[in-house]
């Protein structure tokens, strides 16, 4: 990104790291917060995330970016060349509330910047088994928003296991395949597979 806002050439492999479970992966590094700096005053700054991966695109079955918790002009770039968003929501009060304001600035960048965003669901994460807590966050997305967006079935458990993968350079299936975070994830994995099948079912007979 430092080198397309400078006009220099753009080598997307160059920042590419192979793992060795099959995954490939650019990971970010302390310099982003001096890109969220230098991309105020760049040209079509809303794109340049967009133009430096579009080489990427056609090598790999999907494509996963990781956003922080704030809507400044980095996420601003993942929402102008994302297909489509999973919002993880925290079990907890304080995440669902910022909702309101997440739900508002993907509708604005789908109006003005990428016509094909769309949000494939909300996923509840962090989740203490042990407590009400995110039952009742749940139905507060459930009646606040499920009307007009997905929310997933699947929750992912707030697990020991996922920070002991993540000190270890693991990803959770490499580290505990019978953990309940893994499963967990699975599930989402099916789930997410399963609505795009629907969809495109659906799709299809409305053409028929």
């Amino acid at each position: 990104m430092a080198n397309y806002i400078a006009d220099k050439e753009i080598i997307p492999q160059s920042s590419i790291l192979s793992h060795s479970e099959g995954v490939d992966l650019i990971p970010s590094n302390l310099d982003l917060s001096a890109i969220e700096v230098a991309l105020v005053n760049a040209m079509s700054r809303e794109f340049t995330l967009r133009n430096c991966i579009s080489s990427l695109k056609d090598n790999y079955d999907y494509i996963l970016i990781d956003c922080m918790p704030s809507l400044g002009v980095i996420t601003i770039n993942v929402l102008a060349c994302a297909d489509k968003i999973i919002v993880p929501v925290q079990g907890e009060y304080l995440a669902a509330n910022g909702m309101t304001h997440l739900i508002k600035t993907i509708d604005k960048v789908h109006r003005q910047i990428n016509p094909k965003l769309k949000v494939a669901g909300i996923l509840l994460t962090l989740v203490d088994k042990r407590t009400n807590l995110a039952t009742n966050v749940k139905e507060q997305l459930e009646q606040n928003y499920g009307s007009f967006l997905n929310i997933y079935k699947t929750e992912i458990p707030k697990a020991i296991a996922s920070s002991k993968a993540t000190s270890t350079g693991k990803s959770i299936f490499e580290f505990d395949r019978n953990s309940t975070v893994a499963k967990a994830y699975e599930e989402l994995a099916k789930e997410v597979l399963e609505n795009e099948r629907e969809k495109t079912r659906y799709e299809v007979s409305q053409i028929r």
